[in-house]
């Protein structure tokens, strides 16, 4: 199946849940539309890939906000409670890296040579769930894959892995 990268997904899932849907999605859990949360997802929306907490706090500024970075780590807290946002950990770093939702059957391939990340659609996560669950009875609530290997750009270049 074709693969996404990482802002032209991002940029994709911000076309569906747009401003009028956020103020919902929001309002409709008892929360207020705020500046800070208007800043972040707007950063998240505009991302050009996977962002830590201090890029989303840089891109807020960008987008012309003036957020502290205390409120930036609430947000996204809250933007993954309620399904809006997700974290990933991507290579050797102990940072999470931020992009807005997806499903969970989007999974990230992980140039370990250059450090892209794209998102890859298939049917590999529902055939993990159904093996836990009927082989395991195990019942599946959230799937975080990323598969670390070299993109073709890499790989073509027979680079090798760096560190």
């Amino acid at each position: 199946m074709e693969g996404h990268t990482a802002g032209s997904y991002a940029r994709g899932m911000a076309d569906q849940v747009v401003e009028a849907d956020l103020d919902e999605a929001l309002r409709s859990r008892g929360y207020r539309v705020t500046a800070p949360r208007r800043a972040v997802w707007e950063a998240l929306e505009l991302a050009e890939g996977h962002l830590t907490v201090e890029e989303v706090h840089r891109a807020t500024a960008t987008v012309g906000y003036d957020v502290d970075l205390a409120s930036v780590y609430r947000t996204l807290s809250l933007y993954e409670q309620l399904g809006l946002a997700r974290a990933s950990r991507l290579g050797d770093s102990d940072a999470n890296h931020w992009e807005l939702a997806h499903p969970d059957e989007h999974f990230h391939l992980l140039c370990a040579v250059c450090g892209d990340v794209d998102h890859h659609v298939g049917s590999l996560v529902a055939s993990i769930r159904a093996h836990l669950d009927e082989g395991h009875g195990f019942a599946v609530d959230d799937v975080e894959l990323t598969v670390t290997g070299r993109c073709a750009r890499c790989r073509g270049t027979g680079t090798e892995r760096s560190g």
